[in-house]
């Protein structure tokens, strides 16, 4: 049951107790931190977080064993281990957190909190992407058996862009000492201010009263929140999920995409498959220029790079009658001229013929490393070019949600800074 009442039309954010790691109990903050569980490439990266620290967040996000119940049960069991040695543990007292992540010129500042959860016809927090029913389904298992929410959704809003509500919150914060403060191995500095002045609480919720979201991170586990709460027919925790609400008018995010590797697709099997119906071209390197080359066409029109056999191939100019054939004609047409939607209408179910699902396609977010494993496996690596941020929203409003994996807004949040018990509140 929603907690929230029907005249409530705006984002809900409550305070909550965090769990965070106990420094004097680890190697470092950055050794026990993770990108978020979707983005750690397997299984080099699994292996590389688990061997930084024997508490590294990623044991509970992503734990190993040799079926998905005894997963699950081994990062419950992890979870209660490192509270009880004091790995872990709840903050004092209820709070809002003010997070901060910074690298260069790239500054994102956000609010992290329990958000009341709204059905996507509410039109409180918009998705723009689909999602896969088996991710769903994993996602909740692991909630429900660590009773935990074990890394926040990065979601987003426009202001006007003024320092008020909660951006004169945030920005009053960040001239306090920090709870935690840390560099992870990419580069970024991370810091963390709990917020539990009422004053500042009643700021912060009076701006958001009336304001709408959209997900840039984390839709499976949106679906996921929504799924437990249907599960709880009495109110309470699990009617509000962890979020970081950031005002990208404020502090922009940049925008990137996911790129898609097909196993068992060799590079020139997937070139000859296109019997004309694309125009191709190969593209010299290193990678970045031939990325360049693939900003410029994807400017004109659907372009995609595919590479794995140690080249990079140009393939875009689309057959307009291909299109007309194999596209549904029923979205507006900013959703049947993206490329994730030409990709998945036209070169995957209708040329390839290649199922969307785990055993034959992986979703990699890093550009180098679904190159890398596309060469390694003598597989195809497609490269995207990444969706301009109002297009989504401007869809997300419509309540069109565009192919799954669409878009990887960043920088999203570290994962194991802090946490939110199910049984703490």
């Amino acid at each position: 049951m929603n907690t929230r009442g029907p005249a409530d039309q705006g984002l809900r954010l409550i305070p909550f107790r965090g769990l965070r790691y106990v420094p004097e109990q680890v190697g470092s903050l950055a050794a026990v931190t993770s990108p978020p569980y979707d983005v750690v490439v397997r299984p080099d990266g699994l292996h590389h977080l688990e061997s930084a620290d024997p508490h590294n967040i990623v044991r509970l996000i992503l734990p190993q064993a040799d079926s998905a119940a005894a997963r699950h049960e081994q990062a419950a069991a992890t979870l209660n281990s490192w509270l009880a040695e004091g790995v872990l543990a709840p903050d004092p007292e209820p709070a809002l957190y003010v997070y901060e992540q910074h690298d260069g010129d790239i500054l994102q500042r956000g609010v992290i909190g329990a958000l009341a959860l709204s059905d996507p016809a509410d039109g409180i927090v918009l998705p723009h992407e689909d999602v896969m029913a088996h991710v769903v389904e994993d996602r909740a298992d692991l909630m429900r058996t660590t009773a935990a929410h074990l890394e926040p959704l990065l979601l987003t809003y426009r202001s006007d862009g003024d320092a008020t509500g909660t951006t004169a919150v945030i920005e009053r914060t960040v001239h306090r000492p920090p709870l935690l403060a840390t560099t992870t191995e990419d580069g970024y500095s991370h810091r963390l201010w709990a917020v539990t002045d009422p004053a500042d609480r009643a700021d912060i919720e009076t701006d958001l009263a009336g304001r709408q979201a959209l997900i840039a991170d984390g839709h499976h586990r949106w679906a996921t929140y929504l799924r437990l709460q249907q599960e709880h027919s009495v109110p309470g925790p699990w009617d509000f999920g962890l979020v970081l609400l950031v005002d990208t008018a404020r502090y922009p995010l940049r925008v990137r995409s996911i790129h898609r590797l097909l196993h068992g697709l060799p590079v020139a099997d997937a070139l000859d498959s296109l019997g004309g119906q694309f125009r191709v071209r190969t593209v010299g390197g290193p990678l970045p220029h031939a990325l360049d080359v693939l900003a410029e066409a994807a400017a004109q029109g659907n372009a995609f790079l595919l590479a794995g056999d140690g080249g990079f191939h140009l393939v875009d100019h689309p057959d307009e009658g291909l299109l007309a054939r194999t596209v549904p004609a029923d979205r507006p047409a900013a959703w049947r001229t993206l490329d994730a939607t030409v990709l998945h209408s036209v070169l995957l179910d209708h040329i390839w013929r290649i199922p969307d699902d785990p055993a034959h396609i992986a979703y990699i977010h890093d550009t180098a490393a679904a190159v890398e494993q596309a060469e390694r496996h003598s597989a195809t690596a497609v490269l995207m070019h990444p969706v301009r941020e109002e297009v989504v929203r401007d869809l997300a409003r419509q309540g069109v949600t565009m192919p799954r994996k669409s878009t990887s807004f960043g920088p999203k949040p570290a994962t194991g800074l802090v946490l939110r018990s199910l049984t703490l509140g």
